[in-house]
């Protein structure tokens, strides 16, 4: 069980940003997957969630930006602190990031027809089929790390 007592879906990285945090440039789940990739370099990041890195949003966010996601966890693995992340991160992204429209997909991914049947099954897996707030595929990583009780 959680630490909240509901069904428990592997170990949960409590203190990873939500997806819905915005990176210093706007983009949503960036300041999420750079600490995933925190994580991975250092042997930390949970079976639950390798499952998923450098997929699902990380994947998607990588899509957006024409960047590869390998090449993020490169700069994470090869920089020295924080800012060095920022700065090496700036030299790949590209000069218009298209915030608004990647902030918009994120917060809508599970939405389409083919998105709410994964959404369903996703939550029938975890026994929270009821749950009809849960409307995305952020919602639920929400609800996982309990930030949405």
């Amino acid at each position: 069980m959680s630490r909240s007592g509901r069904p428990d879906t592997g170990e949960v990285h409590y203190d990873l940003p939500s997806p819905y945090v915005p990176h210093t440039c706007g983009l949503l789940h960036l300041p999420r997957f750079i600490a995933k990739a925190k994580r991975f370099v250092k042997g930390e990041l949970g079976k639950s969630y390798q499952r998923n890195y450098k997929k699902g949003f990380d994947r998607f966010l990588c899509l957006h930006l024409g960047i590869d996601p390998d090449d993020v966890e490169e700069i994470v693995r090869n920089s020295k602190n924080d800012d060095e992340i920022e700065e090496r991160l700036a030299e790949i992204l590209p000069e218009d990031l298209r915030v608004a429209k990647w902030n918009r997909e994120l917060a809508q991914k599970g939405m389409s027809e083919m998105g709410r049947q994964a959404l369903d099954d996703a939550k029938r897996k975890m026994g929270i089929e009821e749950r009809e707030d849960l409307i995305s595929f952020a919602d639920m990583i929400e609800f996982d790390e309990e930030r949405i009780p």
